[in-house]
């Protein structure tokens, strides 16, 4: 943005006039109207298009706007944490700089930050504005619940409008904290804790190392649980619905198919893998329905210090439209106890080339040979030829014993 001396010189005021003192940033409280977040809301081109992103409409909560009045606006404080309201929730409003503050050192317009936790629930915080909308069992569950939850529910619907697509869910659980944990937490079960062991918890990962051992878990989905939505859950690797664990002295209690299906049995007795539920260490876990590894331009690298172990229920298998190639020392097929000696296609073939070609010589002297003074040996004569043509044939198939594809050394 060029810069020009009337500029310089608001920014000169800028500097000399304490901003907080100019904005008299009030804070008040606003009950979410509506918000933009695509291009069908009513006032997208008004209030900036693309750039209104986030924005929402309000009343505020001790002083509601009149039916039909046009309602004020408030815009996201933060650009970089997309952590936008949902209808009916109510959110902390403050004054701050807006894009004229270049001319005017109090220019400022009306900024919303937090979610205000009625409920400390991370599904939904919303309070109607008017609870005589609501039917009894509902007003009692929305003003009386005692319980810290989204509410305590007393039928499987709610009757509060809280977007076109928002349907609130009885089943979403908060996670439980422990001592030192910093939690971000989705509305759907989803979350990340940067937590650590905390011997003497409930949770999974506290049986082994020490207390501020470090853990971080990226859970989304929290599987199946109960319809009491205000008790606190803990991660469950094996039932969530996908997680990352990343470790460093814990043990994870993983149901892991290889244990399950074949207790890792082409490895040797002494040379085994540590069951994944009973290792404890530093280790990344994915778990999930399915696991998809791609990339777009270069290699997919796979190294261990140690063994690299396949593990699979119906089959294993290896498609490309190119090479597979496999360099070792040694290669056991069938079982890691195999003896039996692969030959070589090419020196096999050869040799036999050669000895059915000495014997299609042997068969061709016997089926022309004579005794001096008694003539032609018809016996012999005949089972030459006979075997000669079946030479031949063995002969001409010996290079379809090699494959165009499979090579070894």
């Amino acid at each position: 943005m060029a810069r020009t001396d009337k500029g310089n010189s608001a920014a000169a005021h800028i500097l000399s006039t304490p901003i907080g003192r100019t904005l008299k940033s009030k804070k008040t409280l606003g009950r979410v109207v509506s918000i933009v977040l695509n291009e069908k809301h009513p006032r997208f081109k008004e209030l900036g298009e693309w750039n209104a992103l986030g924005t929402i409409e309000y009343t505020l909560v001790d002083n509601p706007t009149p039916a039909n009045a046009i309602l004020p606006i408030a815009k996201p404080a933060d650009p970089n944490l997309k952590n936008y309201p949902i209808l009916n929730e109510i959110v902390l409003i403050s004054n701050l700089p807006n894009t004229d503050i270049g001319q005017f050192a109090s220019s400022a317009i009306p900024y919303y930050t937090n979610i205000v936790a009625l409920w400390n629930h991370p599904h939904h915080n919303a309070f109607p504005q008017n609870d005589n909308i609501l039917p009894p069992s509902q007003q009692k569950d929305y003003i009386q619940t005692q319980l810290g939850s989204v509410r305590t529910v007393t039928n499987q619907s709610t009757e509060i409008f809280l977007g076109d697509t928002f349907v609130e869910k009885e089943n979403i659980h908060p996670l439980l904290p422990f001592e030192g944990d910093v939690i971000l937490e989705g509305r759907w079960g989803n979350s990340i804790r940067f937590g650590s062991t905390v011997t003497g918890s409930v949770n999974t990962w506290s049986s082994t190392g020490q207390n501020g051992d470090p853990i971080t878990i990226l859970r989304n989905g929290q599987g199946i649980q109960s319809n009491e939505g205000w008790i606190p859950t803990v991660e469950d690797v094996n039932n969530d619905d996908s997680s990352i664990y990343l470790t460093s002295t814990q043990k994870i209690p993983l149901q892991s198919q290889a244990v399950e299906i074949n207790q890792y049995f082409s490895y040797p007795d002494s040379g085994k893998p540590t069951d994944p539920n009973q290792y404890a260490g530093k280790q990344v876990i994915l778990n999930s329905g399915r696991l998809v590894f791609n990339t777009t331009q270069d290699h997919l690298l796979l190294s261990s210090q140690k063994s690299i172990g396949f593990t699979a229920v119906e089959s294993i298998n290896f498609d490309t439209t190119n090479d597979i190639i496999l360099q070792a020392g040694d290669v056991y097929l069938g079982s890691k106890n195999a003896t039996e000696q692969v030959l070589l296609g090419n020196t096999t073939v050869n040799l036999l080339n050669t000895l059915i070609g000495e014997l299609i010589k042997l068969t061709n002297t016997l089926a022309t040979a004579q005794v001096t003074g008694f003539g032609p040996l018809a016996t012999v004569n005949g089972q030459a030829a006979v075997i000669n043509t079946t030479l031949l044939n063995l002969q001409a198939q010996l290079n379809t014993l090699l494959s165009n594809s499979v090579r070894t050394v």
